[in-house]
């Protein structure tokens, strides 16, 4: 692997690993906190990781701009690049502000309308619609290749950007379960992307990366802070970041598909149920409802696993899919 992405990752890891802690005081004091429900007395924890995680991924791209333009010398795909961090940038500020409107100490469970967030989060996407990012011709699983045209950037990239933050959005409330499952995603696509000489989203992905690594010491059961709206939308937008500049939409369709199933799981319940659970007596989590609206519910409904269980479980299946990316 070149020695750029490891110094991304590097740079990314202690950026986030030294500013959590900060940003973690920083919003205790702006009071911005929820009670995270799946303890026992429900104790406050500052929300929105996103910030955290962010501020890795800036630190390291643009030390990436900085070698490739003043030692390097050479300019090419730099201005991807800095529309992936306006977008990343855009996103997770977006997402922030939608922490904003959850109540002090509530459940979490405020905020924007569910219709309101891609109406909100659709401004991310037109950084890489205004430099033309990404191929027109998508590989899709069983389709092969598709020529879109000019629906690609007009479209496709504003659909892919939005679907994505949202989906990711719908698969959270568990300590570690964003950042878990990121880490492999990012980690997958990352590889998978410099192996296919994607060398602008390799990078973008490996920042992301080093960040989430650092910032699962934060996030892990017991949490220290959330991740909130700021941090599933980045990762969101993360995946249709690197599919679009990548050109590598199939994986990333490949490796979402948890999150088609968590949307199909909430569609059936008329997008109203919630994926958070409750604390039984034995300190295991059940869930609050007779059927499946979520995939934690598949082991919430036993009442015998705790969270980091169905978490680790979780983590696993995602595990899968990406390395189903490698075969299909």
């Amino acid at each position: 692997m070149s020695y750029d992405f490891i110094l991304l990752i590097v740079i990314s890891f202690i950026t986030t690993f030294f500013m959590t802690p900060h940003i973690i005081n920083y919003l205790r004091n702006i009071k911005l906190q929820v009670k995270d429900v799946h303890k026992q007395g429900e104790p406050s924890v500052p929300r929105s990781g996103g910030i955290a995680v962010l501020t890795g991924i800036i630190a390291s791209l643009f030390l990436l701009v900085f070698i490739n333009v003043f030692i390097k010398q050479t300019t090419q795909n730099i201005i991807y690049l800095l529309a992936a961090i306006i977008t990343l940038t855009l996103i997770t500020f977006i997402g922030f502000f939608d922490d904003l409107r959850i109540r002090i100490d509530s459940r979490g469970e405020g905020g924007l309308k569910q219709w309101q967030k891609p109406l909100l989060s659709l401004p991310a996407a037109i950084p890489l619609m205004a430099v033309v990012a990404g191929t027109t011709i998508v590989a899709l699983p069983f389709l092969g290749k598709v020529n879109f045209g000019l629906l690609y950037p007009l479209v496709l990239v504003p659909v892919v950007v939005v679907g994505a933050a949202n989906m990711v959005n719908m698969l959270e409330g568990l300590n570690g379960l964003s950042t878990g499952m990121g880490i492999v995603y990012t980690g997958s696509l990352g590889l998978f992307a410099f192996y296919h000489n994607e060398i602008t989203a390799a990078a973008i992905a490996f920042a992301v990366f080093g960040s989430l690594l650092a910032f699962w010491k934060f996030h892990k059961t017991p949490a220290k802070i959330l991740a909130g709206d700021s941090l599933t939308y980045l990762l969101g937008a993360t995946i249709a970041v690197i599919a679009i500049i990548g050109n590598v939409e199939k994986a990333a369709l490949i490796i979402s598909i948890p999150f088609f199933i968590e949307l199909v799981l909430k569609l059936r319940g008329g997008l109203k149920k919630t994926t958070i659970g409750r604390v039984n007596e034995n300190g295991k989590l059940e869930s609050k409802y007779d059927k499946i609206y979520s995939l934690p519910h598949i082991w919430m409904r036993t009442g015998k696993y705790t969270e980091s269980e169905i978490v680790n479980y979780l983590i696993i299946m995602q595990l899968f899919f990406a390395a189903l990316i490698w075969v299909i």
